[in-house]
This record gives structure tokens, C-alpha cells and sequence, in this order.
């Protein structure tokens, strides 16, 4: 991380600008905005020649960045002009096959128009960049970001010209130990812009972000606040919502920040009934839309709550890969396709596993009725007691609650998945379990944890994180990684926390349209099995509340190599890769339609 940061200062010294990241634009969409998606010239560089000389030194006054224009007058050793072009967003392992295992560094640029004026800023955004992001426009180093799911901003207005632009973007998706994820993981580590490229343009003086929510402690009663980028008191702005006859008119205060709060009595968000109202926000030169619902999400003992009901949530978990073509998912297209999918297997909710997915999926899901539990990708083994690592954890935490705040179909903020027990570890997720709280207290914490051996076929949930989650969730593989199917009818459970229990990840793999024996390993028969006899053993455990099978569609993973069988893919979805519904889908769809009665 040291590094890192002496890097940015040096390039920062070479192109002197006022340019910055800055605090998340919220809602970007519905702001006056120019699309920097579509073609993008690309050069590989695995040595990072236009990063670093020959001394692997931090290059000054040379690089890729500069986008020269290639002259045979002078020594130029690249030519973005006559380079290969992708898609973006897209990733490269999927968009050229010579990149399908590629790690590294490649390089990206685009050219754009852009017309100037004296009333409004510049502020380029991206979606994601996977993993490691360092911009350049026009020439001018303007900021970098490390993790690759969650979006980020920089203000390029001091840097932008009347007419032609350029941008490039220098994207490293090599893992590391400290990073986050770590170097293990069990998914494709797609690398590339992958999300939204936009430029947009806000005035001076704009709203940054706000918060329009159902009180928690009163349901006739929606509060909020409006904050503007800069401490400029009186301004006036008005929150709309027409359909519930609500205009509050509120003034800023001397730090730019406006609070509200209004009587009224929505229609309650649900699954059933995933009720959305039209919310705008005007000021001077701005009228930001937003399609909001409210609702509340507590627990009580071992029960959930949503809107005060008790609720089972059925659910299944997700990658963020898109359906039948494979690389990543970014398009309301493939969110409707992934979510329809789990919607016909009978679900109320969705684990998106295992980072924040794209702002496209959250809505998409909320606007179906979806309940969404997301993720940061504290997974497995992370260097612990790196502060620099925590930092980073903190930050995509932070920005993952940040963009998605107003969403209520997400009701679940997890922390971690399948980590091993230590103090470090548990010093490092309390942390992390306290911070969310500080950043968002209307919904719920968990976080996957890990279930060891116990004899006896008696499993005794133990988890010191136990006292930080509101939901007491675990990862289990029983007749996969772990006995046999027929284990499942003698194995207990005993979860000595009075809180409600999730089984966020249970299954096993089966390739599509191979069949033998139920006892054979990799058919549809195995896994259909798996799925019998696991539904029932679920019936057992006191307090469950809700179970989200691992995983919907089978998904590209490094670490899946057997031949003639998994090729590179994950396959314990309950649709293959294909779109084709394995055996066990339907057993799973069945024990859903039986707990929605259930709960009715």
C-alpha cells in the first residue's frame, strides 16, 4: 500500500491538476449524462512497459497515458489508434480468447466530445473496475482505486477541453495477499472495466447524496436528508413525492445538509406487492429521480420480520456472471434473466454473492420483488492484521452501504464469508460489523460462517461473531464435502443463540444432462438427491429462517478443473451454463412452494 501511494504521488507530480477522487455521486443515472460505454482501444502489457522503465521504475515523462499520436519520426513502441478494440463494460477473459487465464495489466482508452461551461462540473464515473484502476485525462494523472466491485468518481473538470477528449485507464487484476479478495478464491477473476464508464455533468453547486426512508420507529412516518457537495447554506430544494401528495420544501444548513421528516402512510414494500414511489429531489438546475419503496426488517428472537410479519426467506445464491454467454453480468437484461430464474424456483430473496453486484441487479431485484442480502468479499483467508487490508475491507463495506442505502429490497449486510476462527479474525470483523451499524441502522448484519466436524452426527453451531450479527448464518455441504447424502437423515443441530438462523450455502455438483444412480457422484440424480434429503434435514433445525442454495446457475472458477465434467465451471447450479434446469432445481422448487404456504 506504501507503494501504491508513493506511485500516485508521483504521477500525480507529473500531471499537476486539480482533479480528485471524490465522495460518490448518488443516483448517477438520473443525472445530465454523457455514456462513455461502446468501443474502447486496448493494449496488453504484462511487463507494465507503459508504467515502468527498464529499471522497474515509475515511468515520468513517458507511458501509455499519454496517448501520443504514433509518428516513425520518433521511437513510440504502441499505437492505441491501430490496437484492438472491446466492449466496455465487459471483461477481457471473455472478450479475447488469447486473455481467457490473463492476469496483469491492459491498458484502455477512449476518445469522447465535450462542450465546457463555467456553470457546471465535469465528474467521470465508473461503475467497477477490476481490480486495481489508475486514470489518465488528456494526459493528466486524475486518481486511482483499488477493489473491483464497488463504483467510484473523480471531478476532471479542470482537466477537460471544448471538443475532443480522451481518457485511459490503466486496470491491474493481479491478486495479492493483502487485497481484497485475497490471492484464493473459488470465482473467475474477471479483469477490466466491467461496470458503466460515465461523464457527468453537475452544476457548481449539486446534491451529492441523500436518504429518503420509512422511520424505523414509526411506519406513518418517512425522514431523511439531502447533502450537497460543498458547505453552502440556504440553498433551497424540495423532496417530491407525488403519488403519497408529499412536497416538503427544506433549506440547507451551513455544512450543506438539509433534513426532513413527513407524515404519511405508504403502501408497505413486500415481495407480494414490491410497491415503488416516484421520488424527486429538485434544486437550482437539478431534478434527480429515484423510484423508492419502505419498508422495515427487524428481528424478534428467531424470527425475521419484514413490515412486522414473520418471514421465511427463500432464496438462492447468485454470481454476478452473465447468463448464457458467461463473463460478467452488468446489463438489466441479465439481471431480469437471473432473477426471473429465481423467481420460477419459488424465491422471496437473494444472497448476491460474494461482492456488491452492480447497481442494475440491486434494482432489478427490488423493483421484482426480491429481498437482496450483499456482500463485501472478506472471503476465506484475509490478511487479518494488515491495517492497510482492513482499510480496504472498511472502504468497499463503506461504499457497498453508500450507493445502495435507499434500496429496500436489500435488508442484509454481510460482512465475511467462510472465515477461520481466530482472534484476529474476530477483532477484524467486529470492526468491520461495528462500522456497518455506524453507516446504516435499518437493516440487518450477517455474515457466512463456517461449520466444522462434530461427533456424534450432533453439529454445534460455535461462532464468536455470533454477538455482532443480527442473523446467525453458516455454510454447510453435507453429501458433498462431507458424508453422504444419507448422513442427512441423523445429522442434528444445535444453534445455542437466540437468533434467527439462515443456511446460506448448501449443494453439490451435478453436469447438466449427465444421469446414473443417485448415488453417483456429478449426475443430476446425485445432486436431486442431495437436495431431498437436505430440504428435510432443514425441517429439524430450530429457529431456521431462511436458506439460499448454493447456487443458481453454474459459473466459471479456476479452481474447477476436472475434465469432461466441470471444464472450468462451478457446476452445483441448479441451471447450467446453458440455461437448462437441472433435477434438483424443481426439488428445491417444490419444498419453497410448501414453506410459502407455510408462512402464509
Amino acid at each position: 500500500m506504501k507503494k501504491l501511494i508513493m506511485l500516485c504521488f508521483l504521477f500525480s507530480v507529473i500531471g499537476k491538476t486539480a482533479a480528485q477522487e471524490i465522495p460518490l455521486v448518488s443516483n448517477i443515472f438520473s443525472r445530465d449524462n454523457i455514456s462513455l460505454n461502446g468501443k474502447w482501444s486496448y493494449i496488453v502489457d504484462p511487463l507494465e512497459n507503459g508504467y515502468y522503465d527498464y529499471r522497474l521504475l515509475p515511468l515520468k515523462d513517458t507511458g501509455f497515458f499519454e496517448n501520443k499520436a504514433f509518428s516513425t519520426q520518433y521511437l513510440v513502441e504502441y499505437n492505441f489508434a491501430t490496437s484492438a478494440q472491446m466492449d466496455i463494460p465487459s471483461d477481457w477473459n471473455s472478450r479475447d480468447e488469447r486473455l481467457f487465464f490473463y492476469e496483469g495489466t491492459v491498458w484502455f482508452q477512449k476518445d469522447f466530445n465535450y462542450k465546457k461551461s463555467s456553470d457546471t462540473k465535469g465528474i467521470l464515473y465508473f461503475g467497477a473496475v477490476n481490480y486495481d484502476a489508475k486514470v489518465y485525462v488528456n494526459g493528466k494523472f486524475v486518481g486511482s482505486h483499488v477493489g473491483g466491485y464497488t463504483p467510484f468518481n473523480f471531478d476532471v473538470t479542470d482537466v477537460l477541453v471544448d471538443g475532443n477528449n480522451f481518457v485511459v485507464v490503466k486496470v491491474d487484476n493481479k491478486r495479492h495477499k493483502d487485497n481484497v479478495p485475497t490471492v484464493n478464491m473459488d470465482w473467475w477473476n474477471y479483469g477490466g472495466i466491467t461496470r458503466d464508464v460515465i461523464l457527468s455533468k453537475v452544476p457548481n453547486v449539486y446534491v451529492e447524496d441523500y436518504l429518503v426512508q420509512l422511520d424505523k420507529k414509526d411506519r406513518k412516518k418517512i425522514s431523511g436528508w439531502v447533502k450537497l457537495n460543498s458547505a453552502a447554506a440556504n440553498q433551497a430544494i424540495s423532496v417530491k413525492i407525488p403519488e403519497l401528495k408529499i412536497k416538503k420544501d427544506i433549506i440547507t444548513d451551513a455544512s450543506g445538509m438539509a433534513y426532513f421528516e413527513v407524515k404519511t402512510n405508504p403502501v408497505l414494500w413486500t415481495p407480494e406487492n414490491p410497491k415503488l414511489y416516484d421520488v424527486t429531489i429538485e434544486k437550482s438546475g437539478e431534478n434527480i429521480a429515484d423510484k423508492i419503496g419502505f419498508r422495515t426488517i427487524e428481528t424478534h428472537g428467531k424470527e425475521i420480520l419484514l413490515n412486522g410479519k414473520k418471514v421465511f426467506l427463500r432464496g438462492i445464491s447468485i454470481h454476478e456472471e452473465a447468463p448464457y454467454r458467461q463473463g460478467r453480468a452488468w446489463t438489466k437484461e441479465d439481471a431480469a434473466t437471473l432473477f426471473t430464474w429465481a423467481k420460477e424456483l419459488g424465491c422471496n430473496y437473494v444472497r448476491l454473492a460474494h461482492y456488491p453486484h452492480n447497481e442494475n441487479m440491486v434494482r432489478e431485484a427490488e423493483k421484482m420483488g426480491l429481498m437482496v442480502w450483499s456482500e463485501v468479499p472478506v472471503y476465506w483467508t484475509i490478511s487479518w492484521t494488515n491495517p492497510d487490508t482492513y482499510a480496504n475491507a472498511e472502504r468497499q463495506l463503506h461504499d457497498m452501504i453508500y450507493r445502495d442505502k435507499n434500496r429496500c429490497g436489500v435488508v442484509i449486510w454481510s460482512i465475511a464469508n467462510e472465515t477461520p476462527h481466530g482472534d484476529d479474525r474476530d477483532i477484524f470483523l467486529s470492526k468491520l460489523a461495528k462500522y456497518a451499524r455506524t453507516q446504516d441502522n435499518s437493516r440487518l448484519i450477517s455474515m457466512a460462517m463456517e461449520v466444522t466436524k462434530s461427533p456424534n452426527n450432533v453439529n454445534t453451531l460455535h461462532d464468536n461473531m455470533n454477538e455482532y450479527v443480527d442473523i446467525v448464518s453458516f455454510n454447510q455441504y453435507l453429501g458433498w464435502y462431507r458424508g453422504t447424502n444419507e448422513s442427512c437423515k441423523d445429522m442434528q443441530w444445535i444453534i445455542p443463540y437466540n437468533k434467527p438462523v439462515i443456511v446460506s450455502e448448501f449443494g453439490g455438483e451435478a453436469l447438466q444432462g449427465r444421469h446414473g444412480d443417485k448415488t453417483e457422484r456429478w449426475t443430476e440424480e446425485y445432486q436431486e438427491e442431495l437436495y431431498k434429503q437436505n430440504t428435510q434435514m432443514f425441517n429439524r433445525i430450530e429457529g431456521l429462517a431462511g436458506v439460499s442454495p448454493w447456487i443458481l446457475v453454474d459459473f466459471r472458477s479456476p479452481r474447477r478443473q476436472l475434465p469432461n465434467i466441470q471444464d472450468f465451471f462451478n457446476r452445483k447450479g441448479l441451471i447450467s451454463s446453458e440455461g437448462i434446469k437441472k433435477k434438483a432445481f424443481y426439488v428445491m422448487k417444490d419444498w419453497y412452494a410448501e414453506k410459502e404456504k407455510e408462512y402464509k
